[in-house]
């Protein structure tokens, strides 16, 4: 098959792979599938990368979809490690999108149709994301794209704002939510694939990085609508969290070249962060946060990647 961006534009629909991991959420990932069975896309194929699931995942998958392909990993290598199974996967089988998408995702029927139609028309693009809602509260926003702030730290645009419209035209981002993320073939190829010293954190934030930095732009579409159900209003991220935000971090502002003066900022934070719940009375309850931070801090400077040990 002719992938060059030329052969792209004489094809009416242009070959898109979905890529989505599972792990124990059978529930979650028939319901994500279901609705891109239910979307309008015509070219359409779809990968599920599953992380030894126990919880008859396969089985259920195989049975409700089964023009799914199903790549069952033999090792955990994280969200970057493991997606990348797949967008390799996608890759090797000519597609020209490859949209990662989360397990615990919903998408409106269009979504898929208006992602394309809006990277297709500007061949600068390198990656696209949806309007990003609350699955448990439909009308609020979890992510109208990702921008860094004064100290480097990407952060959601509209986050828990209702949605009012406000928001309603297509613009340029600095990053895009990795529970839909919709990326060209060729910013892929120059660009590289997800960090997998990330494992988990952070990674979806530094490819979109990298793929600016390549000269690629990144769109925000509001009119490709998506629900997720991992994170809601009152999220609170648990201690390993904790762990993979700040190694994480810490790694990403290398990978951006990051001014000195950003770094600087940024252990004061962490070491202030670590000395509130060490000494505060009203945090003490939460150590196992403090203990993540520092261990976070020590692998980063020791150059422990992947799964937290």
């Amino acid at each position: 098959m002719d992938n060059s961006p030329e052969s792209r534009q004489d094809r009416k629909f242009p070959l898109v792979y979905a890529v989505i991991l599972n792990t124990n959420k059978r529930d979650d990932t028939l319901e994500c599938l279901r609705s891109l069975v239910e979307n309008n896309y015509p070219n359409l194929r779809v990968i599920v990368l599953d992380n030894a699931s126990t919880d008859g995942s396969v089985e259920a998958i195989r049975a409700g979809f089964p023009q799914v392909e199903i790549i069952q990993l033999t090792e955990n290598l994280g969200y970057a490690g493991n997606n990348n199974v797949g967008i390799q996967a996608a890759l090797d089988r000519h597609a020209d999108w490859v949209f990662i998408l989360n397990e615990d995702t919903i998408l409106s029927p269009e979504c898929v149709s208006v992602l394309v139609a809006c990277g297709e028309t500007n061949p600068k693009v390198g990656a696209l994301g949806p309007l990003v809602y609350h699955a448990d509260e439909p009308d609020v926003i979890q992510s109208a794209g990702g921008y860094l702030d004064a100290h480097w730290r990407p952060l959601h645009t509209g986050i828990n704002e209702t949605d009012r419209g406000q928001y309603a035209e297509v613009r340029e981002v600095e990053w895009i939510s990795g529970c839909g993320l919709l990326v060209r073939r060729e910013a892929l190829q120059q660009a590289g694939l997800i960090d997998p010293r990330f494992f988990y954190y952070n990674e979806e934030t530094e490819l979109c990085q990298r793929i600016k930095r390549m000269g690629w732009s990144l769109w925000m579409v509001p009119s490709a609508k998506l629900w997720h159900k991992g994170v809601q209003r009152n999220y609170h991220p648990s201690a390993n969290a904790t762990y993979y935000k700040v190694r994480n971090f810490l790694l990403f502002l290398d990978l951006i070249h990051a001014p000195a003066r950003i770094k600087a900022l940024t252990w004061m934070e962490n070491l202030r962060m670590v000395a509130s719940y060490t000494l505060r009375r009203k945090w003490r309850h939460a150590r196992d946060h403090r203990d993540a931070a520092v261990q976070g801090m020590r692998d980063y400077l020791m150059k422990r990647w992947g799964k937290r040990g």
